[in-house]
């Protein structure tokens, strides 16, 4: 761990600039056999999933008797995303909020809180807790955060904050809401300390900026990644971002041995490089493949659902 103050210059403008009115999420009138509601309307339900056996073995291991608060607010959380990894994303939520009633002063539990509201669409109820914890952070050493599914190294690759302004910037994103984005984005770019999380935050803040208009600094981002930089587990993203600077052609990314999160990613960051080169029947027709995948928790299904929806 190590402790980062950069993000303080852009931290007041971000948590004050145009906050919305928070509405009641659609989720809580569902009955209990269901998520949530799309963007487009349809009623979204959770198939039985078994967890993979190194995810268990992860969440197992934390003790439910630990007797120092760091320890308890661990193993919270890892109860609660082990619920969210079995599909049951409103339940987990309802886990994190018991947690914070017992520590409402730990940024931790409103970090994790706020990912599984964007899972259910309730964007406002996101930003309010990823702004939540920031406020709580700020000044405070950062948290390596232990990944439920480790990548292929076993090294743990973002952080409490990272992981904060991450999924702030992406809950604005996907309400359209693009210089509050961009903000928490660049605030990310500040604290991120590996070249991971430096693409994954390049490629969401270039297509905002590309949102906005901001062709050129767009342009300008793009000359800050490399064809050759060493990745562990983020390769999706960089290989978006090598069709955006045209040294990918799309036709290399998709194919059959993807994941079904890689082709969400894959598939909504190529509609998007055929939107802003005008090719939006194209693009449209990507984000209703990608749509129609049923893999609604990944954030390209959730992106490509906001882009059919707009």
């Amino acid at each position: 761990m190590k402790t980062r103050f950069i993000f303080i210059a852009l931290f007041p403008i971000l948590i004050c600039s145009c906050q919305p009115q928070t509405t009641q999420p659609k989720f809580e009138s569902l009955p209990i056999s269901a998520q949530t509601i799309s963007l487009v309307g349809d009623t979204l339900k959770t198939a039985p999933q078994t967890l993979p056996e190194r995810l268990q073995i992860r969440i197992d291991s934390l003790s439910a008797e630990a007797l120092d608060e760091d320890r308890v607010v661990d193993h919270l959380i890892w109860e609660a995303r082990q619920v969210a990894y079995e599909g049951q994303y409103r339940q987990a939520v309802q886990l994190f909020t018991d947690a914070i009633e017992q520590f409402p002063n730990e940024p931790r539990l409103y970090r994790h809180r706020g990912h599984r509201y964007i899972t259910l669409r309730a964007f406002d109820q996101a930003i309010d807790d990823f702004q939540k914890a920031a406020r709580l952070f700020e000044g405070q050493e950062d948290i390596t955060e232990q990944d439920g599914l480790p990548n292929d190294q076993n090294q743990p690759l973002s952080s409490l904050q990272t992981n904060t302004w991450y999924h702030l910037g992406l809950a604005h994103y996907l309400k359209g809401e693009y210089e509050q984005a961009n903000l928490a984005y660049q605030t990310g770019l500040q604290v991120a300390d590996n070249n991971d999380m430096a693409v994954a935050f390049t490629y969401w803040k270039y297509m905002t900026l590309r949102k906005l208009g901001r062709d050129v600094d767009a342009g300008n981002l793009l000359e800050t990644i490399s064809p050759d930089m060493d990745l562990i587990e983020n390769t999706s993203y960089h290989e978006l971002l090598m069709v955006f600077k045209g040294v990918f052609t799309p036709e290399e990314l998709l194919s059959q041995e993807n994941s079904e999160l890689d082709n969400a990613t894959l598939g909504y960051g190529l509609g998007f490089w055929h939107h802003i080169n005008g090719r939006n029947e194209r693009a449209q027709k990507i984000w209703q493949q990608v749509y129609n995948s049923g893999n609604w928790a990944a954030f390209g299904f959730i992106a490509s659902e906001a882009e059919l929806a707009d």
